[in-house]
């Protein structure tokens, strides 16, 4: 008997226009008043997760892993933070710099970018405060003041120029930090400890729920590990292949339904 499912966002539970099919919403609620959890699971920060989870209308009690597994937070306050040291930020930021790239750095419900321009104002779309804008050892000596750090930088660019900075950057921080893509235009970076695996891991044990007893949708490179460590671990029909691949079952694609008819499928709707 499955207790709990946890949800990627962007290209799993929403339509590329980010909303929620109705019967989506129905279907969830099915499971929640039937004492199943239901935990969102997103690369957003949690001011661009929240308006979500209250249209759906998940308990207020359920917890909500946010920023890739960083940043988690229950009843409105954080369980779980994993933080790259500022040292590290600053070291990642002048290792992107030769790139034609924009880094935005997320410190809970804040963020930050060296400048405004496309990406940050594509980002902006879906975020409730506004970008600050500064170079980076000011916005690091201001992070140290506050004795805080980045739950999780975010490169933004082309493709072609996404793997290259993956690449890398995983030659120098491979082991040390987590990094991956959650689209081909973003590439995230985060402490080892945050990952959305560790973060269902945590929310699980939290719950009281065995690993077998966790179902994990999502779709893309940063939702790996949580559908591997998962009992049942579904990719999406958009997924790419390869996440395809690790997952025990394919589901539709995002635009058709997909989280709802993998629901309906492994509880027997």
């Amino acid at each position: 008997m499955y207790k709990a499912v946890f949800l990627d966002m962007d290209g799993t539970l929403l339509k590329s226009d980010h909303s929620v099919s109705d019967e989506t919403i129905q279907t969830i609620h099915h499971l929640t008043n039937n004492g199943i959890a239901v935990i969102l699971v997103s690369a957003r920060p949690i001011n661009a997760v929240l308006p979500t989870f209250r249209q759906i209308g998940l308990p207020a009690t359920f917890p909500v892993i946010t920023l890739n597994g960083s940043y988690i937070v229950e009843n409105d306050q954080p369980i779980f933070q994993a933080m790259v040291s500022l040292d590290v930020t600053t070291r990642v930021t002048e290792e992107v710099r030769p790139f034609k790239a924009t880094i935005a750095y997320y410190l809970q419900r804040e963020w930050f970018s060296e400048k405004k321009d496309a990406w940050t104002d594509h980002e902006q779309k879906i975020m409730d405060v506004p970008v600050e804008v500064g170079p980076i050892a000011s916005l690091v000596h201001e992070w140290a003041e506050r004795k805080i750090a980045p739950n999780k930088m975010m490169v933004m660019s082309e493709p072609d120029t996404i793997s290259q900075i993956q690449k890398h950057l995983r030659s120098i921080y491979n082991g040390r930090l987590n990094i991956y893509p959650s689209k081909a235009t973003y590439l995230e970076v985060m402490d080892s400890r945050g990952s959305k695996a560790n973060a269902v891991k945590f929310v699980s044990q939290r719950l009281g729920i065995a690993r077998e007893e966790v179902i994990a949708m999502g779709d893309n490179y940063n939702d790996v590990e949580m559908i591997q460590f998962a009992g049942v671990g579904v990719a999406m029909g958009n997924a790419p292949d390869d996440i395809k691949a690790v997952a025990d079952h394919v589901t539709d694609t995002n635009n058709n339904d997909g989280v709802r008819k993998a629901m309906e499928k492994f509880f027997g709707l």
